[in-house]
């Protein structure tokens, strides 16, 4: 499967079936989660067969069940670790979707449970991503009109709307779409966030930069 493929197939998922990631499945995820935490710093964790994160009667919002594992998605408090949680994060959502994994951005419906993960000084835990075999595939949300998320003078060329409209399948915060993106001249695009009572903007930035770059293809624009 191809990435943009996995970004047509991909929607959230709360609910999840009994069955194993299989062992070759998880070497693949630990590899990437390895790279990446190598290349930024980030300190993500991918924890296995724990249930209790989600098992809590307090947790109505969300309506998650039979989750078992889960990336942790832990970094430094600051604007540019929160995207870059958002973006790598959103790579290994895409990888996840491609080996015939289901996935879901989690912002505030688990528990921490002691033990499962390790933290170094100055890191906190942003969020987590459900993993394993949903119980069913999700459903899209109501795509929005793409002409509310950008600016260019003229009309945009092919690369800047195939770009945008995988960045419109992105998930974000209560599907928020809180995002923008400008084309300026020399093929430079700038990615904008705008205000939220709900939060988690700049990760939601990092996803749709993620899917953004898949769409539009890395050699036609440099990020401003």
């Amino acid at each position: 499967m191809e990435l943009i493929d996995a970004i047509k197939a991909r929607h959230s998922v709360r609910k999840y079936s009994e069955q194993h990631i299989e062992t070759a499945k998880v070497d693949v995820l630990k590899d990437a989660v390895g790279r990446i935490n190598a290349q930024t710093g980030l300190n993500i964790q991918l924890v296995l067969d724990e249930p209790k994160a989600f098992s809590s009667g307090m947790w109505k919002y969300g309506q998650f069940s039979g989750v078992k594992n889960y990336f942790v998605m832990a970094a430094p408090k600051s604007r540019e670790a929160e995207e870059e949680i958002g973006y790598f994060g959103e790579e290994l959502v895409l990888l996840s979707q491609t080996l015939g994994l289901n996935t879901c951005w989690v912002g505030l419906t688990y528990k921490k449970i002691p033990g499962t993960f390790t933290l170094r000084e100055g890191d906190v835990v942003h969020c987590v991503i459900a993993l394993g075999y949903g119980a069913t595939s999700g459903t899209q949300h109501p795509q929005k009109k793409a002409e509310n998320f950008y600016e260019c003078e003229g009309v945009p060329p092919q690369w800047f709307k195939d770009g945008l409209e995988a960045a419109l399948l992105a998930p974000t915060a209560v599907n928020q779409q809180k995002f923008k993106f400008i084309l300026h001249p020399g093929n430079v695009v700038e990615a904008r966030t705008s205000f939220s009572m709900a939060g988690y903007v700049n990760i939601d930035l990092g996803i749709v930069k993620q899917h953004f770059e898949i769409g539009a293809g890395k050699d036609n624009f440099s990020w401003k």
